[in-house]
């Protein structure tokens, strides 16, 4: 039509590409919590249609249960996923998670009260302004009590670890608050299917020589009765993969 043009995509900015932001819920025997993580998930707001992608790791709890009831109630409002797979572990069910999800950003949300959702538009602002491809929510870039102080320590060598390896400037490598421009992570073929998912996607990305923009994020630890599931065994496999990527052949 005569005076009528139609943007390119490629006129378009990155705020105006961006519609969608996937959240990966994965959940092992999280009855206590669940629900008030979809509440939360639910209710906050960040300018993104939100795609929720929850992955039952095979609990043993009425987890599943839980959420199928949820997904009845409150499925025609939202747009939800839902998997419930063989317990294979964390790493196992964000790589079903990244699978299933098609939003332009992509994130994991623990199945426990730990991170705060209302610190997402903090967090995809970076992406959507096309000035960062991969943002962490930093839990040391913001003052709060460790519960455990081995827990506390644990991280803070794993983290000075990673800098010393990969010459990178990161405070939190462990944090659960990854965000991800989708061709990141869907590219990245995760191989780790346990809490070792965490070193494994911090150490190829640095490899890959992308920038991982850090903001300070609200934390509350929850104890080890509460369901706190890593271990020291946990932290000897995270060491061990941190050095087994820095010098495999590949990224």
């Amino acid at each position: 039509m005569p005076g009528f043009s139609q943007p390119s995509i490629s006129n378009l900015s990155p705020l105006e590409k961006m519609k969608t932001l996937s959240i990966i819920v994965p959940i092992y025997n999280e009855e206590k919590t669940i629900l008030n993580v979809l509440d939360r998930l639910e209710n906050v707001k960040f300018g993104l249609k939100k795609e929720i992608v929850i992955i039952d790791d095979g609990s043993k709890d009425n987890s599943k249960q839980l959420v199928e009831e949820y997904i009845k109630n409150k499925g025609k409002k939202l747009t939800l996923k839902f998997l419930s797979k063989e317990n294979g572990g964390k790493g196992s069910a964000i790589k079903e998670g990244i699978k299933l999800s098609t939003g332009d950003i992509i994130t994991i949300q623990d199945a426990d009260m730990e991170y705060n959702p209302e610190d997402y538009a903090e967090l995809i602002k970076p992406i959507l302004e096309g000035k960062e491809s991969v943002v962490y929510g930093s839990r040391f870039l913001k003052d709060h009590e460790p519960l455990y102080r081995i827990y506390y320590v644990g991280n803070k060598f794993l983290t000075f670890l990673t800098k010393l390896l990969y010459r990178a400037k990161i405070t939190d490598m462990e944090t659960c608050y990854k965000v991800f421009r989708k061709d990141v992570i869907k590219n990245l073929d995760i191989k780790s299917n346990h809490f070792n998912m965490e070193p494994e996607i911090t150490a190829r990305i640095l490899k890959k020589r992308i920038n991982i923009k850090e903001l300070p994020i609200s934390y509350n630890p929850r104890s080890i009765k509460e369901g706190k599931k890593i271990n020291w065994k946990d932290g000897i496999q995270a060491i061990y993969t941190l050095f087994y990527w820095r010098f495999a052949k590949s990224s």
